[in-house]
């Protein structure tokens, strides 16, 4: 494994072919610093380097998932274009190449919310609190919360968030296609890992390119996302793994993928 931490504020862990990424600041609900993100930089090169991870899980230590940024270190950045031009967590998160499944297992305020958002998958523990709370002490997210909270919700859902600053509980981020699943808290890593075994089983090269094509979908226009993903479609069908999953078919076996 090549992904490993230098702070002991995030911790990196992998089970086969699904790395975990945690974070590790409970005392602070896991807010997040500038040296976490610039750590969480360096693992999120370390996992797209790894051909070994295939799926990810981002999560959180105690009782919340992130609370955004840690705001008694803002007023640090000597300039708002300094705070611009910041190296930022979501930033980093957009970057991995990978599956990435949020198991949301409590607060997820702030770019702690925006971070979720990032992530490819969400699913959450019952007690899971959402909330784009920034309004409330006079500015906004800026790490994609608008336009990714909007294609989650819709835009009369997402204008509440923004525009109130006030939570929502896990059963209403379900009803609003917030999350994908809730479970009991218990049970929430068990089943992250569960999905991301499931999503690292499957052909990498195939996961990867519909990561990259949903990505597409969202930022082209149609005609433009329809070639894009007959591009990708033509490569995955052309890989080992496509010969492979033919084969398997037709032998009605489990195919064995290697990412190539």
């Amino acid at each position: 494994m090549t992904a490993t931490s230098d702070t002991d504020l995030i911790v990196v862990e992998q089970d086969e072919h699904v790395a975990t990424v945690r974070l590790n600041r409970p005392d602070k609900l896991n807010a997040v610093t500038q040296e976490m993100s610039t750590a969480l930089v360096r693992i999120v090169a370390a996992l797209n380097d790894d051909p070994d991870v295939r799926a990810v899980v981002y999560t959180g230590t105690g009782r919340a998932f992130c609370a955004g940024s840690d705001i008694q270190t803002l007023d640090r950045y000597s300039t708002p274009w300094e705070f611009r031009n910041r190296r930022d967590y979501c930033d980093a998160l957009r970057e991995l190449r990978k599956p990435v499944i949020a198991a949301v297992n409590g607060y997820a305020f702030g770019g702690g919310l925006e971070a979720s958002l990032t992530c490819d998958i969400r699913i959450a523990a019952e007690t899971a609190t959402f909330a784009a709370p920034e309004v409330k002490l006079g500015w906004i997210g800026g790490g994609g919360m608008s336009a990714l909270l909007a294609s989650s919700i819709g835009a009369s859902n997402a204008a509440l968030m923004l525009m109130t600053g006030d939570a929502i509980d896990a059963g209403r981020a379900l009803a609003w296609g917030l999350v994908s699943e809730v479970v009991p808290g218990e049970e929430l890593p068990a089943r992250a890992r569960e999905l991301a075994r499931t999503i690292a089983a499957r052909p990498p090269i195939a996961t990867q390119g519909a990561k990259a094509n949903l990505r597409a979908a969202w930022n082209l226009p149609l005609d433009q996302a329809i070639t894009y993903e007959r591009e990708m479609q033509t490569i995955a069908f052309a890989t080992n793994d496509a010969d492979e999953g033919r084969a398997a078919f037709a032998q009605r076996r489990p195919g064995i993928f290697q990412g190539r």
